[in-house]
């Protein structure tokens, strides 16, 4: 067998960690570097190094991946003081499965590029915590085809299915497609399940009843039940998430003249429920804000 590409991961929040998980028990050589350096010792006890900056993974890594919070935080990790780009060198790899703005990755793509020669592969996920930990997330990518084909035995590790949508940025359109669904889906069962309790329906029947039908779906056989019992812990993934990316996609929209009233609409809801102190709670709790009418 030929030998494993080491690989390096910065971001070891919710996904991060589950994804590195995964790569250390396929063999992969790992470095790890976050913000809160404390959230690495779980990595490092199970074999992985510990960078002390970004710029230091590109010394023990063939293929870079990130995993970072949004558009703003990925900039200063990769260009900031310290960052990847004054370690990077042509023929590394970034691979990012962060959530970002398809302009202003394809500009950063660019530009590290003309800085190092380091190519840029937007790789965002679907399919949450529980994906990240079975490894069957959904990750759709943008970039040179040659560079996605050379990724996808890592990742290959992480989802069940790697889809190569066009060149850099296509990724991160089609991750705001995606998140489109699946926010606006999240507001309709939390209205769903919160005009079933009152109306006198037992709530917890509502997705049993309905699984296999045309109303089925993955957030509805997640979210239904933990709404219908209040059970928001653990958190597995938050409300502020869910409204930036509803807000790149707003932003998206107006870049190319295309009308997208239900998403502006969820992202006005999704503002409202965050506003109320929910921007660090799990999806769930969407639910609440049609009981509370």
């Amino acid at each position: 067998m030929s030998e494993l590409p080491s690989i390096a991961f910065a971001g070891i929040g919710l996904m991060g960690l589950r994804m590195c998980r995964r790569l250390l028990a396929a063999g992969y050589p790992l470095t790890v570097w976050n913000r809160s350096p404390e959230k690495c010792t779980p990595l490092i006890d199970a074999g992985a190094r510990q960078a002390s900056t970004p710029a230091e993974l590109c010394a023990h890594a063939d293929i870079v991946l990130l995993c970072l919070a949004d558009t703003a935080v990925v900039r200063e990790v990769v260009f900031g003081t310290g960052g990847i780009a004054e370690g990077a060198r042509a023929g590394q790899l970034l691979v990012d499965h962060s959530s970002l703005e398809p302009s202003a990755t394809r500009t950063m793509a660019a530009d590290l590029e003309a800085r190092s020669g380091m190519r840029w592969v937007d790789a965002p996920v679907s399919g949450g915590t529980a994906g990240a930990e079975a490894g069957s997330l959904a990750i759709m990518a943008g970039g040179h085809s040659d560079d996605v084909e050379r990724i996808r035995p890592v990742l290959a590790h992480l989802g069940q299915r790697l889809t190569h949508m066009g060149g850099v940025g296509t990724g991160q359109v089609t991750k705001a497609c995606n998140q489109m669904i699946v926010a606006c889906n999240a507001l309709v069962i939390a209205e769903v399940m919160a005009l079933a309790e009152r109306a006198g329906v037992d709530a917890s029947l509502i997705a049993p009843a309905l699984a296999g039908g045309f109303a089925d779906s993955r957030p509805l056989q997640i979210l239904a039940p933990q709404m219908a019992m209040s059970e928001f812990e653990p958190v597995k993934w938050h409300v502020r998430t869910l409204l930036k990316d509803l807000d790149t996609a707003v932003q998206l929209s107006r870049e190319e003249g295309s009308s997208t009233p239900m998403t502006g609409l969820a992202a006005q809801l999704m503002r409202l429920h965050g506003s109320h102190g929910n921007l660090e709670s799990d999806p769930s709790t969407l639910v609440n804000m049609f009981r509370e009418q």
